[in-house]
């Protein structure tokens, strides 16, 4: 089986042209692409527990946490005690967090749109039908082949 012909292959060229468009566009506005998808899940009024970010983003949480230094470093977060939880920290956005979370969104957005707007209706829901059903097998495989 060549590389061509794995399923993964596929899955990890089309992200990493994704995810190095991101990359450049984000560097124009001062952002990392991790920044920018990290300030894309902070609640705009209530901020986010800093606990539900890392799994929101397919993300361990000390990856997580020296990023969050670096963007409350670069004033794009801050860190508050939960009200209702004094155990917890919230994650809330900056007002320059704000500013830049609109340019993530709309980036993402304006792509999405490109990509669907070029696909035919059928086409799209096929990927997403498949991607659902390579997520599914995917857990199914890893739980036959990793011992719990």
């Amino acid at each position: 089986m060549t590389p061509q012909e794995t399923v993964d292959y596929h899955i990890k060229c089309a992200w990493l042209c994704i995810s190095n468009f991101y990359a450049q566009i984000a560097e124009q506005h001062e952002l990392s692409q991790t920044s920018g998808f990290v300030l894309m899940n902070i609640h705009e009024k209530e901020g986010t527990p800093a606990t539900k970010i890392a799994p929101m983003m397919g993300m361990k949480a000390t990856s997580l946490s020296r990023i969050l230094k670096k963007m409350e470093e670069e004033k794009l977060i801050c860190r508050k005690d939960d009200a209702h939880d004094k155990r917890s920290v919230r994650i809330h956005l900056t007002d320059k967090g704000r500013e830049k979370k609109i340019v993530a969104k709309k980036v993402v957005k304006e792509f999405n749109e490109y990509i669907i707007d070029r696909l035919n209706k059928n086409k799209l829901n096929s990927f997403f039908s498949v991607m659902q059903d390579i997520g599914e097998l995917t857990e199914e495989y890893k739980n036959l082949k990793i011992a719990k």
